[in-house]
């Protein structure tokens, strides 16, 4: 993604009801699914920890019609494999209405606090603890495997 892509991401994530703070920040890694007009269907992307040990995976989204086919099973995996390949050895994620999406790709349910200490120089944990929205938050982690096998068929998607 480049910084002409953040307003079609700000609003295609407003629709998503997702945060949009700090898509602009150069430390968020963030990958846009466009059909072949440029309309934005779907978004993945992630933050390191200080010590690149652990990824924040954040902005996870697809269009309605696209969802139920894989879609943002790919878009995720995508976002997985990038962080893992980069180093990160755990990855974690706030959600509190796609639990089930996440425990998919093998996230379980994890403690928040734990979750904003590992992360804590990342842009989404700082604006939710500035904002008092962490402690209404739902944590979620997964070990990252190196193998990118592990995480769908994420390479095929035509992401950028």
């Amino acid at each position: 993604m480049c910084p002409g892509d953040v307003p079609d991401l700000v609003e295609f994530l407003a629709r998503a009801d997702l945060t949009l703070s700090g898509l602009d920040d150069p430390d968020v890694r963030l990958w846009l699914l466009r059909d072949s007009s440029g309309q934005v269907h779907g978004s993945a992307g992630y933050e390191l920890s200080s010590d690149e040990r652990h990824a924040l995976i954040r902005s996870v989204a697809v269009e309605e019609h696209l969802r139920g086919h894989g879609t943002g099973l790919e878009l995720a995996g995508w976002a997985l494999q990038h962080a893992a390949a980069e180093g990160a050895r755990h990855a974690w994620l706030f959600s509190r209405r796609s639990g089930p999406f996440w425990q998919r790709l093998g996230f379980t349910a994890a403690d928040r606090d734990e979750l904003a200490e590992v992360l804590s120089n990342t842009r989404q944990v700082s604006l939710f603890r500035e904002s008092g929205q962490l402690q209404r938050e739902v944590a979620w982690a997964r070990p990252l495997d190196h193998d990118a096998s592990s995480y769908s068929s994420a390479t095929t998607t035509e992401v950028r």
